[in-house]
């Protein structure tokens, strides 16, 4: 008997921590203990780890009559899920002399069934990820999560059936028939989107607005009477940003992997988050009592669209705050503190009031004056500050709606239009050595160093910022806003078109009354 070593990992809040199996068995008695602050998940692990090595043609510990004591190291760090399985039952194997491998170098990870199968587990990405750079050259995960784990370059990837078949494969690895997974490439299959901008009828400011919106990243409201199409210009939005790249497509996979909202091996469509204005404040920003990430990091490069705003509860929207401005959300509770990505665009569809009619000539309001107050306060200045455009949606006249024809250019001329305007963009950041992606994003210093007004641009800007009385955020967004629509224009210089037209996204909280 001899204590054996192997390696596997967890995921915790969003990065991979490797995570040493340490196995010790002694005569006496049957037990099985696993020690270094386990979970019930973890704790449970004995016995189906039991069941799995006695399945797949071993001796379990309880036939054997021994006494098992798995440690799973760092002892300090809480552990949580079934990713650990795997490295159990391989370090029990190795300390009786049934598995015969050298252990380093090499990372397992994956749940146990009880006949031995290997059953997928979630955020797999970024454990590979963090193998690699941890210094692992091999990986082996359930077969299942191989072409998400294979994206990873520099680390040799097995997909795994089962644990006898692993076990003989590390025994005499020549004669076995598990082979290394080949580098899954990223393919862009462009995303199937129900509307299309042609589908809409009518609302052309509304669609340029949203252009301009997906080009330079800028959060935007729409604010309208019910029925108008504000859900389909939303849903439609999502149909001409571009794909993203591929930082950003293991970024938001491995997001999605963690959080168990992985649909396929990976992710190259910008997100679209849109949850129910009852949602509650955990599930919006994250949290809890250990810390998950939430709707906002699930948006991340992507969509937030928050139909109905002012229905959602005030702390919720409120809580948009720090996210909007860093791009990411700092929480803390008594078990500990974590850092989530969150640069999303906020997209927000309101009505005038909670009637929907105030100030239309579709119908009288029957709000009560107190009803109006109460709902204009639910958005403070801060919020309405950060976002960039503000775009009327109007009612359609019937005629319009009953025609059949297409309305104006369909999505996927938008949608090149945005590349375009992207590409130019990150041209010119790089040029300047920044790291960012789009002019949403953006800081003072970056202006100052991107930034180019003609003479009367710069006098129409001060000229409109004094009249509207904006707060510096403000300004800065319309320079931000400028430059977006000078890039769509495939200009340098912004001019003082580039300026006006940013001015008329720009509406006061009470002109959306």
């Amino acid at each position: 008997m001899k204590i054996a070593t192997t390696y596997g990992a967890q995921v915790t809040l969003l990065e991979a921590v490797p995570v040493a199996v340490e196995t010790d068995i002694a005569r006496g008695l049957y037990q099985f203990a696993i020690v270094g602050l386990p979970d019930k998940a973890v704790e449970e692990a004995r016995d189906r780890v039991s069941a799995a090595v006695k399945n797949s043609g071993f001796a379990s510990p309880k036939q054997k009559n021994q006494k098992v004591i798995i440690s799973l190291s760092p002892a300090d760090l809480k552990k949580e899920g079934a990713f650990f399985d795997l490295p159990i039952a391989l370090s029990y194997l190795l300390a009786t002399g049934d598995a015969r491998f050298a252990p380093e170098g090499k990372l397992f990870v994956g749940e146990l069934s009880l006949s031995g199968t290997l059953l997928p587990v979630r955020g797999v990405l970024p454990i590979v990820r963090g193998a690699a750079k941890a210094g692992f050259t091999e990986v082996y995960v359930p077969r299942a999560n191989a072409k998400e784990a294979a994206l990873v370059e520099g680390i040799t990837v097995y997909g795994i059936d089962d644990l006898a078949s692993l076990v003989s494969h590390l025994n005499t690895p020549a004669a076995s028939p598990i082979k290394k997974m080949p580098a899954t490439e990223i393919r862009y299959v462009p995303a199937e989107t129900t509307i299309d901008f042609s589908d809409i009828k009518g609302q052309e400011f509304a669609k340029h607005g949203l252009l301009v919106a997906a080009a330079g990243g800028h959060n935007v409201g729409m604010y309208g009477p019910p029925g108008t199409g504000k859900t389909l210009l939303a849903r439609a939005f999502a149909g001409i940003l571009p794909p993203l790249s591929k930082e950003h497509v293991f970024e938001v996979t491995s997001i999605h992997s963690v959080a168990g909202r992985l649909e396929g091996d990976l992710m190259t469509d910008a997100p679209f988050r849109a949850p129910h204005h009852t949602s509650s404040y955990v599930s919006l920003v994250g949290g809890g009592s250990s810390p998950k990430p939430g709707e906002i990091t699930l948006a991340h490069r992507g969509v937030l669209f928050l139909d109905e705003f002012p229905e959602f509860d005030k702390r919720v929207i409120e809580s948009l705050r720090q996210p909007l401005e860093d791009g990411e959300i700092h929480i803390a509770r008594s078990k500990g503190s974590a850092r989530f990505p969150a640069r999303f665009i906020l997209m927000a569809a309101m009505n005038p009031c909670p009637c929907g009619f105030f100030g239309t000539k579709v119908r009288r309001c029957i709000c009560r004056p107190t009803d109006l107050s109460k709902y204009t306060r639910k958005l403070s200045g801060p919020i309405v500050d950060r976002i960039d455009l503000w775009l009327s949606v109007e009612t359609i006249e019937y005629e319009k709606l009953a025609d059949r024809t297409k309305s104006g250019a369909p999505s996927a001329h938008f949608k090149e239009r945005v590349k375009a305007a992207r590409e130019r963009q990150a041209a010119r950041f790089a040029k300047y050595g920044r790291a960012i992606s789009t002019n949403s994003e953006m800081n003072v210093r970056d202006l100052s160093l991107l930034e180019e007004l003609s003479p009367n641009a710069k006098a129409v800007l001060q000229t409109g910022a004094k009249r509207l009385q904006l707060s510096a955020r403000g300004y800065h967004k319309m320079l931000k806003l400028a430059r977006t629509l000078a890039d769509l224009d495939d200009q340098d210089a912004i001019n003082e078109r580039h300026v006006l037209e940013a001015f008329q996204y720009r509406p006061t909280l009470e002109s959306m009354r």
